[in-house]
């Protein structure tokens, strides 16, 4: 396997007991220390209306970040454009690069949309057998994210972010809109040049987000960004993903060829039973996820242990739990090289979860020297 980077996605996760500050500054703490351990990149997603997740502005997030490391390239994971303009995008990622050069990435994603497909279907993703892409990798079914569509929280969130009469404008529209800004040569329809300072000329990766085959695998192959795909959330749509992207993507003046990250959750402990324990909330906080009442503070093992499970919550969770990769370093670890080896990923992003700080950063730790010692890593610690 040649050398594969490894970056984090970070939600900053409340854990049960702790306030909203508390997970701000673990997250700090665990930028530097990741930043140390030699990581690549360090991305912020974006989540509202949830009580045990305070990562609402990554570009906020950013900026605390940026000024409390100095090497490690952040970015969105992702800023969700359904209820933003791609001038306010712009213009916030602008200021953060005028101050922090050539550290910042980009990420789209399409939430704050109707889910749909481009005109064109997705090409044909690689054959999965009794639910095991070809070296194994388990490719479940699909989750139907339809069922929360209709959530009132999901409604109240949609309310509260968009402006009273205001529609999203047509994904690729606005990544068109957001390049053009980027690079200083956008025209309206009237001929009108706009030029965002500090924004224009920023050094900014842009890179797309996208858990299928659909527009935004579409959007990032035809005018060659980045492309990353989502394992860790959506699972049974990543080799569908990759290949809907890579099938359609057209070098440009950023690629030559196709770049994609894949995200993977992750638990590493110093040996399996210690990290099956670590992971024991992570059940119970994906319920809270998927049954629209917003992500739940983080729950010790203890007090996770303590739900009583109907079948239809294990039906609610299970694709998730079967794909989290939890265990010792070379547990974990062979999982990761089964996910590369499945999607041809040029990276992975590691999202990790536990209730407590400490065993969160000693996870990391251990799986980036398990991952150099493998040969997958080249960059100094």
């Amino acid at each position: 396997m040649p050398d594969i980077p490894l970056g984090v996605l970070d939600l900053v996760p409340v854990p049960s007991g702790a306030t909203a500050a508390d997970a701000l500054r673990n997250s700090l703490d665990l930028a530097r220390h990741t930043e140390r351990l030699g990581y690549a990149r360090y991305w912020f997603a974006e989540h509202h209306l949830n009580p045990g997740v305070a990562g609402t502005s990554p570009a906020v997030l950013l900026a605390l970040t940026a000024a409390a490391t100095s090497t490690i390239r952040l970015g969105s994971g992702a800023v969700q454009l359904g209820h933003r303009t791609a001038l306010g995008t712009v213009e916030e990622f602008g200021l953060l690069d005028a101050l922090h050069p050539g550290r910042l990435d980009l990420g789209l994603g399409r939430s704050g949309r109707p889910s749909g497909r481009p005109a064109t279907a997705a090409p044909t993703a690689p054959r999965v057998t009794a639910g095991r892409a070809p070296g194994g990798l388990l490719v479940p079914p699909p989750f139907a994210f339809e069922r929360l569509l209709g959530a009132p929280r999901i409604a109240l969130q949609r309310k509260l972010l968009h402006l009273p009469g205001a529609e999203s404008q047509d994904y690729a529209e606005q990544v068109d809109d957001l390049l053009a800004l980027l690079a200083g040569t956008y025209r309206s329809p009237e001929s009108v040049e706009a030029h965002v300072v500090p924004g224009e000329g920023a050094a900014v990766q842009v890179w797309i987000l996208g858990s299928s085959g659909g527009q935004s695998a579409a959007v990032a192959g035809a005018r060659g960004l980045r492309f990353a795909a989502n394992y860790h959330v959506s699972p049974s749509g990543v080799l569908e993903a990759v290949h809907g992207y890579r099938t359609r993507f057209e070098p440009s003046a950023v690629l030559a060829e196709p770049y994609v990250s894949v995200s993977a959750d992750v638990v590493v402990a110093a040996d399996d039973t210690r990290a099956r324990d670590l992971a024991t909330g992570y059940g119970l906080w994906v319920r809270s996820i998927r049954t629209a009442e917003g992500a739940i503070p983080f729950p010790t093992p203890e007090e996770a242990r303590a739900h009583r499970w109907s079948d239809a919550d294990r039906e609610l969770v299970q694709d998730r739990l079967d794909t989290q990769f939890v265990g010792s370093a070379a547990t974990v670890a062979d999982r990761l090289e089964q996910l590369q080896e499945a999607t041809g990923a040029d990276e992975l992003l590691i999202t990790t979860i536990t209730h407590d700080h400490a065993d969160r950063v000693r996870s990391y730790q251990l799986l980036a020297a398990e991952w150099r010692r493998r040969g997958h890593w080249t960059r100094s610690a």
